[in-house]
């Protein structure tokens, strides 16, 4: 998703603006985090990331857009891999024997690796089917690592 400073206020403060919802911006785990706060504070704190470095603007033609700098990436990497392990929770929670991972293929490597080594730092076996499926997607390089960490979970479960 691409977006500019208002969208991201907009996410912050959870409008329920037609075009926040037709992109689905609702389901997002940020969505409505300042909803008490006024949209100038939030615009306020959108700021302070960007002249902290976290978040820098780049332009796609005249049109400003936020990016992540490599220091707000830092943090943005670490917290997306908890989410998408939390998500991995639900998903074997949910007792579901057929997963779809496709997802999770061509997102940011460093990002992708960090979601692995908690996996692996959990030592719970019930990971590797959903591991197995995410295998059979992805590439090489990936698929390399997620059998290093099924051959752990494995190892750990004897």
């Amino acid at each position: 998703m691409r977006g500019g400073r208002s969208i991201l206020a907009k996410v912050l403060k959870g409008s329920r603006e037609k075009r926040v919802l037709e992109l689905g911006l609702d389901k997002s785990p940020v969505y409505g985090h300042y909803m008490g706060l006024p949209v100038e504070d939030v615009m306020a704190r959108i700021d302070w990331t960007i002249l902290n470095g976290y978040l820098a603007l780049e332009y796609d033609y005249r049109l400003p857009l936020l990016v992540y700098t490599d220091r707000g990436w830092e943090i943005e990497k670490e917290t997306y891999a908890a989410e998408l392990l939390q998500g991995f929770d639900r998903i074997i929670d949910s007792g579901t024997t057929t997963f779809d991972m496709e997802h999770l293929k061509d997102r940011d490597r460093a990002m992708i690796l960090r979601l692995l080594d908690k996996v692996e730092a959990t030592r719970d076996p019930r990971y590797v089917p959903l591991l197995t499926a995410w295998q059979q997607v992805d590439y090489r390089k990936v698929r390399e690592r997620i059998q290093g960490v099924i051959d752990s979970l494995r190892q750990g479960a004897s």
